[in-house]
């Protein structure tokens, strides 16, 4: 079950990262790189070099659970990082405009694989 809401913390890891990485790995990354607790209950997002792929790191009452999301065409769209650090900050809109390809203002759109209408 997807179970991110707005009231969660997001940090975007601000280098590419290899999407074969898993829990412990990126786990890891969360610890060692960005200086975080994965155990804290945020959200981390990775994106990969294109920025075609993105994996999401997120510890529920369960255990971790990695959302992993591959674009079939067009590319994330990132926001401008702050290069003394190797986080960016975001919040739950800012993940989705991400996600859905839209910019802040709403005027400009990435491009993104749409299921071939039935005739």
């Amino acid at each position: 079950m997807f179970s991110l809401t707005s009231s969660m913390r997001y940090y975007l890891y601000s280098y590419p990262t290899d999407m074969r990485r898993s829990f412990y790995t990126l786990s890891g990354m969360v610890t060692n790189q960005m200086g975080r607790n994965v155990q804290d209950g945020d959200v981390y997002i990775f994106i990969n070099r294109p920025c075609t792929s993105m994996k999401i790191l997120h510890l529920e009452c369960g255990g971790l659970v990695i959302y992993h999301m591959k674009l079939e065409s067009g590319s994330f769209k990132l926001p401008v990082f702050d290069e003394s650090t190797n986080t960016f900050q975001a919040s739950w809109q800012e993940l989705m405009l991400m996600v859905q390809g839209t910019s802040p203002d709403g005027k400009m759109n990435k491009k993104r694989w749409e299921k071939p209408s039935k005739q």
